[in-house]
């Protein structure tokens, strides 16, 4: 299905992530596998890598945590097998078996979830179940690596020899030790071990006074290692069925190779899964520590890539605690073709990688760092032209390699193509060189394909504007501060901001102008447009991002109030409830009263208990049938809305009392004003407005057109003083 050659691979530094994905490997085999992952060519095999993967990651989320898959290569071993006659040493046992128990542990597992993992229990069904290898490790080889006393007959009598042959040596030797140290022929040490036997650490000046075999000296010399004579005999017998002991080990080994020779391509089988496995637990891990995910993958030609980061910048810039700024950029069978413009060091290549690289990871079965809602399409080829690539062994140059290069693209390239050029048509004469790589977009235009170049040639970015099929977009630069904002606009070129670039880096303003009169007018006149454009276009990002911003403030405060306006609905049913019930206990109240007073004027009991009968009746009579649960309940409701109300009444109160207060104090502090005849004035308590006609002392005639009163002006406060 695809045709991806090692030159994009490499263009992209898609090898640098099988690096850091190797890192993640806990086998040898898998990292191997890992550093020659390659694009997958079927698209079925590569959803199913894909769907793997996924699954594992979520395997961290949730509590049914995938097995351990390690385990040491059993290549040598797998080796020996094919070959008849070899015998595999109990190291080779142990890996095969250690490997048997992982497949069998997987197998349950799968088996046990395959809810949670439909795509990896399918690897584990496609393996077929064997326990007799391990069966058959078991009865000959124990957990601490020794081959079992029980593993023959002939051996369990050899080890019982040689444990009773041990024995007797034990007896002699301890014999010969206490005669020799009773005669003070041994040194302090007593004893040692020599060739893996006991010796007597024998005094030099007694050597001949001991009986037995020499079996060195020490490094002074004052000691000589003997083994005593009587022990002498049943070293010999020790070694014979030492050697008798190895033979039926290397018998019985021999045996159990022959046992799982037939079954080496399923062991085969076995380590290839275990190492798939690792490197799809590398690529889950990998994926966690980027915030990867797997996403739509559609038949439309529709590449979306929203919120996308460039793995490698993202995982350096988050090791260092620096922000990566996310890409969102659309492809689709109207929108075909971009063509990126804008000042160097603005983003523009890192985007164009940013778009590769995903390609390739994905249709190579790596997850990558997308929005969820993001889509992607698959091309059979992927095609690129990045960097200098200088060739000085080929004699090419620059431009001479990248002519070279799109003659790769004119062949390959088609309506399944995905192109990445960065700096399409530098290399030559801006004018020849812009001319020629407006031909070769036409081209890649006409044949249907997919691409995103960059470029600062403005009649790349005019024919951009005249294909139906293809964007202008720009890297958004912020114009007062000269500083890239890493963030890509569709829909307008860019300016390469050259000459304020170079102004912000100190450049001569004198020099600066003389080379802006050597540029052609229309051309000068063409880059300020698309400056002025960019900066109305980031005051209009900024507009958007307020308003976008002052909406979000306001739907909150709304969601607020009608929070709000239904709490105070609930209360106020509450407070209306609590009334009725009032009013209710009032009227009844009153009947009662009423009764009372009648009996207390008769006295006629019996008329006061019929009345009273009567008003119980006619009240039950309009209540409901209710259980004493039920009663209760309200009971309690109606207890604690009435505790409420009180509570609210009572801070309500509180603050009125406070307010008061500050109110009286206030009025203390306030400076009091000095009055004049004709003042107009009223009472502090009062609301009538009158005129001063006498003032004597600290008493005050006030006239209120009606009448006069007499006053102190203590009492007054002035609402007009007299002009």
């Amino acid at each position: 299905m695809q045709t991806i050659d090692k030159k994009t691979l490499q263009d992209l530094e898609f090898p640098l992530v099988l690096e850091q994905l190797s890192g993640h490997c806990s086998t040898d085999l898998g990292k191997e596998g890992a550093l020659a992952i390659q694009p997958i060519s079927e698209k079925e095999d590569l959803l199913e890598v894909l769907g793997r993967t996924s699954e594992y990651l979520a395997s961290f989320s949730n509590e049914n945590k995938i097995p351990n898959h390690g385990f040491d290569a059993i290549n040598n071993e797998l080796k020996l097998l094919k070959i008849e006659n070899t015998t595999l040493e109990i190291p080779g046992f142990r890996r095969i078996a250690h490997i048997c128990t992982a497949i069998n542990t997987h197998k349950k597992f799968f088996k046990k979830f395959k809810d949670y993992y439909p795509l990896l229990y399918k690897c584990t069904e496609e393996i077929e179940s064997n326990s007799e290898i391990n069966s058959n490790i078991d009865l000959v080889i124990d957990r601490f690596g020794e081959v079992k006393d029980n593993a023959s007959d002939d051996l369990k009598i050899i080890r019982r020899q040689i444990n009773q042959v041990k024995s007797k040596i034990n007896q002699s030797f301890i014999t010969a030790l206490n005669t020799s140290q009773a005669a003070d022929f041994l040194d302090e040490i007593r004893e040692s071990v020599v060739e893996n036997r006991r010796v007597l650490a024998v005094k030099a000046m007694y050597r001949r006074k001991v009986k037995g075999t020499v079996m060195g000296t020490s490094k002074t010399g004052s000691i000589v290692y003997i083994e005593p004579e009587a022990s002498l005999k049943y070293s010999r017998e020790l070694n014979n069925l030492e050697f008798d002991e190895k033979e039926e080990v290397q018998r019985i080994l021999n045996q159990l190779t022959n046992l799982i020779r037939p079954y080496g391509a399923l062991l085969r089988d076995y380590q290839s899964y275990l190492t798939q496995i690792d490197i799809t637990a590398a690529k889950a891990k990998y994926a966690r520590e980027m915030n990867a995910l797997l996403p739509e993958i559609n038949e439309n030609s529709q590449l979306y890539l929203r919120d996308a980061f460039h793995p490698l910048l993202f995982l350096t810039n988050k090791k260092s605690g620096q922000k990566t700024w996310p890409q969102t950029i659309e492809l689709h069978p109207a929108n075909r073709i971009i063509v990126i413009s804008g000042p160097n060091a603005g983003g523009k290549s890192i985007t164009l990688k940013t778009i590769g690289l995903l390609q390739v990871m994905l249709q190579s079965g790596l997850l990558i760092p997308v929005h969820e809602r993001s889509t992607l399409c698959l091309f059979k080829n992927i095609l690129t032209d990045i960097g200098d690539n200088q060739s000085i062994e080929n004699h090419l140059s620059t431009y001479s390699y990248r002519l070279k290069n799109m003659n790769q693209f004119l062949r390959k390239c088609n309506k399944n193509t995905l192109f990445l050029i960065d700096e399409f048509g530098t290399g030559s004469d801006p004018e020849l060189g812009g001319a020629l790589a407006e031909a070769f977009l036409e081209v890649f235009y006409d044949r249907g394909a997919f691409g995103v170049i960059t470029t600062h040639y403005a009649n790349l970015k005019a024919l951009a504007d005249e294909l139906p099929h293809t964007t202008n977009a720009n890297m958004l630069f912020n114009s007062k501060t000269l500083e890239p904002t890493f963030q890509l606009e569709l829909g307008q070129p860019g300016s390469s901001f050259t000459f304020e670039v170079a102004q912000k880096n100190g450049i001569p303003y004198n020099l600066i102008n003389k080379a802006k009169k050597k540029v052609e007018r229309g051309k000068l006149r063409f880059d300020a447009t698309i400056a002025k454009m960019q900066k109305e276009r980031n005051k209009m990002a900024q507009t958007g991002s307020r308003l976008k911003e002052e909406e979000s403030k306001a739907r909150d405060e709304s969601m607020r109030l009608e929070k709000l306006n239904a709490k105070i609905k609930s209360k106020l049913e509450n407070y209306q409830e609590l009334y009725d019930h009032d009013q209710r206990m009032i009227h009844l109240g009153n009947k009662v009263n009423t009764v009372a007073e009648k009996y207390f004027l008769d006295k006629k009991k019996r008329v006061l208990v019929s009345e009273l009968l009567r008003i119980v009746e006619t009240e039950n009579s309009k209540r409901k049938k209710k259980s004493a649960a039920q009663a209760k309940a309200e009971r309690q409701k109606k207890l604690e809305t009435s505790q409420e109300v009180q509570k609210k009444v009572k801070v309500i109160r509180e603050k009125k009392k406070i307010e008061s207060r500050k109110s009286v104090i206030q009025e203390k502090n306030k400076p009091r004003p000095v009055f004049k005849i004709g003042d107009r004035v009223r009472m502090h308590d009062g609301r009538a407005v009158g005129s001063i006609d006498k003032l004597e002392k600290n008493k005050a005639v006030v006239n209120y057109g009606m009448f006069t009163t007499n006053v102190s002006v203590d009492q007054l406060e002035l609402v007009e003083a007299k002009k």
